[in-house]
């Protein structure tokens, strides 16, 4: 990869990404609430929505705090728990498994969608292509544990990535550590950025809702008054 894209890819690029998946879900929300949804087809073939909804979801999450974790904390605040070696293990065996999951899920619900014609009519071509992208990124990541694997022993690969990882986000991008890296993890990362900036443009932005109702659970109780006065008590004391 000539040096000119690579500077690109992996120092201008995530910015790119960033900005519009921050303001254009903004925007959206602003412009286009009532496009907020994950459009359910739940009616049709519930069985294997169920099967393939709830296999995906619980794979990609644990991916999503896997990646966010894993990347994004100093490695001097494990050392004392965890070596490198050690937390890379980790990862490939977890993220294996959730991977696994995540990706049967994801091929029930890409087989249903495609192969029932009345949910193909109905879908949006947004959804199909957003499973598709899904579909690879999982491939891609899965096809990386090879690599993973071979690099245990210090745990160089994992340590690079977090350190890329980490500038990007204190702003102090630097790329010069990628450039050995193997193609599969760059090809990983590349498309991973691509389905943040997609992200605002289609059916993902349900996802924000799903962060937003963790405020629920702080909520106060919502007291009901009853705007018809100078009702008789009930037998139970109050008002009918």
């Amino acid at each position: 990869m000539p040096l000119a894209l690579h500077n690109f890819l992996f120092v201008v690029y995530p910015y790119i990404c960033l900005a519009v998946f921050l303001m254009g879900s903004l925007a959206r929300f602003d412009r286009d609430q009532y496009t907020w949804k994950s459009d359910s087809s739940q009616l049709l073939r519930s069985g294997q929505l169920r099967w393939g909804s709830n296999l995906f979801h619980i794979g990609i999450l644990f991916l999503l705090f896997g990646h966010t974790v894993g990347l994004l904390t100093p490695h001097f605040m494990y050392e004392w728990l965890i070596t490198a070696p050690q937390k890379q293990m980790l990862a490939i065996v977890s993220g294996g498994v959730a991977g696994v999951v995540c990706f049967i899920g994801l091929t029930l619900l890409l087989h249903r969608r495609i192969a029932d014609p009345r949910i193909r009519r109905t879908s949006h071509r947004t959804d199909l292509a957003i499973l598709i992208i899904l579909w690879v990124q999982l491939v891609l990541g899965l096809a990386t544990f090879p690599a993973s694997f071979s690099h245990r022993a210090d745990a160089s690969a994992m340590l690079v990535l977090a350190d890329w990882a980490q500038r990007i986000v204190t702003f102090r991008p630097d790329a010069a550590g990628l450039v050995a890296l193997d193609w599969p993890f760059k090809v990983h990362m590349v498309l991973g950025m691509t389905i943040f900036l997609l992200f605002p443009f289609s059916r993902l932005v349900h996802v924000w809702s799903g962060l937003a109702s963790v405020a629920y659970l702080a909520r106060p109780y919502q007291l009901v008054r009853s705007r018809r006065l100078n009702l008789p008590e009930n037998r139970e004391g109050g008002r009918s």
